[in-house]
């Protein structure tokens, strides 16, 4: 059979085709959050879909997260599928009752009478140059929360099934996005560019096989493990690189699977490191039956546990680089 055609898809491109493909398939899918119609998104997430589906399914709200994110919740348990787009996920912060309190529990303590299937979502994390207020990452945050399924796209791929993944969850699912991967294309094949294609939530990638050392990263760090790995490969060293795609529930059994294979674990997020989730994956991994493969302890590289600088030299030296993954590398493995 032929080769299956793969062309180049930014992350921003994905997220559209995603939304447009659920509002088309649903009626009851409808988007909502500041300047998503009008004006096409903040990010252009939302291009063209304003004037596609028009006021009913894509909703331009006031500048009120508590407000539009109550909304969407209450349209969620009347089983409408809302997709709530925070312009950050900072702001979601002005909103974290209904995600948590309201959106969170419900099921739970209506004994599963009340499903709330909604979608939060946003860019998620440091950007360039945004300062300390725009720049958290809240992986840790809802992955801390029963009830919320958490999901974390690097790739055009990741994007597109996972958002479609979520849409169609009878669950609320907050879906952290990065802002600095809105433009940055990745390959995609037929297969992923189809109606259908959905990535089921819970379940981690290996986007390049290994056998020294595991490399776990999640949203933009994948990137960066990748690139980690292309450096150690020509010194020698084989990295296994896991994206971990999903945050909660987390696919440990992929990354067991690994360091019983490779015996050693290095973990990479952009996010602080105090209850962070490399801290839970190395948890996780103590407690668990790979611990006993482990020829070394496991480490974590993350960013500093400081508010983000604001200038681009600081930025920099917060979060983590190709250069700190390489030494975390060759740290673990004592070399």
């Amino acid at each position: 059979s032929p080769p299956a055609a793969v062309s180049q898809v930014t992350v921003r491109d994905a997220l559209n085709q995603a939304l447009d493909e659920e509002l088309e398939r649903d009626e009851r899918v409808f988007l909502l959050g500041e300047e998503v119609a009008q004006y096409d998104g903040a990010y252009k997430i939302s291009r063209g879909l304003w004037k596609k589906y028009g006021d009913k399914r894509v909703i331009d709200t006031p500048i009120s997260e508590m407000g539009f994110a109550g909304i969407a919740v209450g349209a969620a348990m009347v089983w409408l599928r809302p997709v709530c787009e925070f312009m950050t996920f900072n702001f979601s912060m002005q909103a974290i009752d209904q995600v948590i309190n309201s959106a969170a529990k419900t099921c739970y303590m209506s004994a599963g009478s009340i499903a709330v299937p909604i979608v939060f979502r946003g860019p998620n994390g440091a950007s360039a140059g945004v300062a300390a207020q725009h720049s958290q990452c809240f992986a840790a945050w809802y992955g801390h929360c029963p009830g919320l399924k958490v999901v974390s796209p690097w790739s055009s791929e990741d994007a597109k099934g996972l958002l479609k993944a979520a849409i169609r969850d009878d669950n609320p699912v907050v879906m952290l996005e990065s802002e600095l991967l809105y433009g940055v294309p990745f390959e995609m094949s037929e297969q992923a560019q189809s109606k259908e294609f959905v990535i089921p939530i819970g379940k981690a990638k290996i986007e390049k096989p290994g056998t020294h050392v595991t490399l776990v990263a999640h949203s933009r760090p994948v990137g960066h493990c990748l690139e980690a790995a292309a450096v150690l490969s020509k010194e020698g060293v084989e990295c296994e690189v896991i994206n971990l795609r999903t945050i909660r529930p987390m696919d440990i059994e992929t990354v067991e699977a690994s360091v019983v294979k490779t015996n050693h674990l290095v973990t990479v997020e952009g996010g602080w490191p105090q209850f962070g989730v490399g801290a839970e994956i190395c948890a996780r991994i103590m407690e668990g039956p790979a611990f006993n493969y482990l020829d070394a302890p496991a480490v974590r590289v993350t960013g500093a546990d400081v508010p983000m600088p604001y200038a681009k030299i600081l930025e920099d030296n917060s979060i983590p680089q190709v250069k700190d993954i390489v030494f975390a590398v060759k740290k673990a493995l004592n070399i």
